[in-house]
């Protein structure tokens, strides 16, 4: 749909305060005319995909009035058509310069779609998955607590406590200063590299049901923590990575078609300068 379109439907839609009549509906709508401009048909088809341009563009206009709006549009269209083709304009060099450019540009995305795009498949997707997974590092996850405290003489008393048996929820609950502490100073799991070193290091390396001997100090304060659990941290699910491993998968064959196509000397660039650059760009898209 041409931009000034969209322009005259944007006008439409502002003054537009009718109740429009309901438009004919027909199983073959192909084949149903619902106008006809300067003696050519105008097809409920043709109305259905300029509809669905429209939609979400005009949030405050009816279904019936928003189909009102996508017809005015197509009948401006054909009636400017019909008389630019009067004119002969569609005989002009700027008009077929213009038509062999859409054409080129058409033809790629019809390429693109039916040898690249449509040829990617869920089994594919599956299979690049399972693979990408088999080959990734295996990586660990600790579930811990931990109680903040601003003095190693606070956070050494709470550990005698947890020595003589107390809960750690409830001392959580009852001394920690940070944002946890609510939660009985649950943080749940985490890999390495999401908390600071110091604090990292100590509870990657307590068991489940342990909790540190000493205060473990870092930039927030003092630290007492408890491991709850330890696992090997799961995959991301396939049905969230999936439209990202078709995206790779879709330059991937990219890439391969177009080399292929470029082997030999089937393109030559006669600027040496350009040519050096021209390598350099493919190289890094590769």
């Amino acid at each position: 749909m041409h931009k000034r379109q969209f322009a005259a439907a944007a006008f439409l839609a502002t003054v537009v305060g009718f109740s429009a009549p309901a438009f004919a509906q027909d199983t073959d709508a192909s084949q149903t005319v619902v106008a006809t401009v300067a003696g050519e048909p105008v097809y409920q088809s043709e109305l259905n995909e300029t509809v669905d341009q429209f939609k979400g563009q005009f949030g405050q206009l009816s279904e019936e009035q928003l189909k009102a709006v996508a017809l005015s549009s197509l009948i401006d269209m054909k009636l400017i058509v019909a008389d630019a083709e009067a004119k002969g304009l569609d005989e002009t060099d700027t008009f077929k310069k213009r038509m062999d450019q859409a054409r080129e540009q058409e033809l790629y995305n019809a390429y693109f779609d039916e040898e690249i795009g449509n040829k990617i498949t869920d089994d594919m997707l599956q299979a690049r998955y399972d693979e990408e997974i088999a080959k990734a590092p295996k990586q660990d996850e600790v579930h811990a607590r931990h109680i903040l405290v601003d003095t190693k003489e606070e956070a050494e008393d709470i550990i005698k406590q947890l020595d003589d048996g107390a809960d750690f929820a409830e001392l959580a609950k009852e001394h920690s200063t940070g944002p946890s502490g609510e939660k009985g100073g649950d943080l749940g799991y985490f890999g390495k590299g999401q908390m600071v070193p110091e604090f990292e290091e100590v509870a990657f390396a307590l068991e489940p049901g342990q909790h540190t001997e000493e205060p473990v100090k870092t930039q927030f304060g003092f630290h007492v923590i408890e491991v709850e659990d330890k696992r090997e941290k799961a995959p991301v699910p396939f049905d969230q990575i999936k439209d990202q491993l078709r995206q790779l998968i879709i330059s991937e064959k990219y890439n391969e078609v177009l080399g292929n196509m470029k082997d030999g000397d089937t393109v030559v660039i006669e600027d040496e300068g350009l040519q050096d650059a021209y390598q350099a760009i493919n190289k890094q898209q590769q």
